[in-house]
């Protein structure tokens, strides 16, 4: 019998082990960020205190009017340039980025690109 391999369960694994390591600050929070089929989600999160300090997607009123007709790779970009902004808007600019276990290409590497764009430095 021919066993079908579980990406989502090997990704989790991935973001586990890395998370044994990476841990955000109130100095350096974690820039996370997560992908769904249709949609992308990015936060900022201080695990010192537990707390979500700033959050974007693709579901925000605001940055769905900037992706319509986009692309997803177009779409997370902007996502990650308005996650950048609401972060210096925090006055946060040094952050950590933990890629979710995925790998570090297409989207998520858009998401990095718009927040490094936006000004932050990881």
């Amino acid at each position: 019998m021919i066993t079908v391999e579980d990406k989502n369960k090997n990704r989790i694994i991935r973001h586990k082990r890395v998370r044994k390591i990476v841990a955000g600050t109130a100095d350096r929070p974690r820039l996370n960020v997560y992908r769904s089929l249709s949609n992308i989600y990015a936060q900022v999160i201080d695990d010192a205190n537990g707390k979500t300090l700033v959050s974007a997607s693709t579901l925000d009123k605001e940055v769905a009017e900037l992706i319509k007709g986009k692309t997803k790779t177009e779409a997370a970009r902007i996502v990650g340039e308005v996650i950048g902004k609401r972060a210096k808007a925090k006055k946060i600019k040094n952050v950590v980025f933990d890629r979710g276990g995925y790998i570090y290409t297409g989207r998520v590497q858009a998401v990095a690109d718009g927040a490094r764009s936006a000004g932050l430095e990881f």
